[in-house]
């Protein structure tokens, strides 16, 4: 399972969810999802194997990915304002508690620069949602 987060008006936040339509047109299934925590724990139940790609904002330069597998990317300072309110970190972090993550977890973010209210994509982050979905669509066909 691929599941792509975002929001569209957001710029750059958009991210997750270009990425699951570059890799549907790539025919590979994914799906899209605003980000909140109950939501994506929702969505993993059951799932054995699934890879997240949202937005980030680490402190690195803008389209620059991120790949976490072993370990859940960290939990932002509570004064970020994310747009998912509860994001992606704290999504995992409760599944865990709950005993309710996949046997296998990959989550990929895309370094965001611009996140205003209409906001356009820019063009590193558009050029990294190229790159992750060619990866993404690398590791299924292998």
């Amino acid at each position: 399972m691929v599941i792509g987060c975002g929001n569209d008006a957001r710029g750059d936040d958009a991210a997750g969810l270009l990425v699951a339509r570059r890799l549907r047109q790539l025919g590979v299934h994914a799906v899209e999802r605003p980000g909140e925590a109950t939501d994506l724990i929702e969505a993993f139940a059951g799932a054995e194997d699934v890879t997240v790609v949202d937005a980030v904002v680490t402190g690195a330069r803008p389209g620059a990915i991120h790949l976490w597998k072993d370990t859940p990317p960290p939990l932002p300072p509570a004064a970020t304002g994310s747009s998912h309110g509860m994001g992606i970190a704290e999504a995992i972090a409760l599944a865990g508690a709950l005993g309710r993550l996949p046997r296998r977890l990959r989550v990929y973010g895309i370094e965001a620069a611009r996140l205003g209210l209409g906001s356009r994509v820019s063009p590193e982050v558009l050029a990294a949602v190229e790159a992750v979905a060619q990866e993404i669509a690398g590791v299924g066909a292998g």
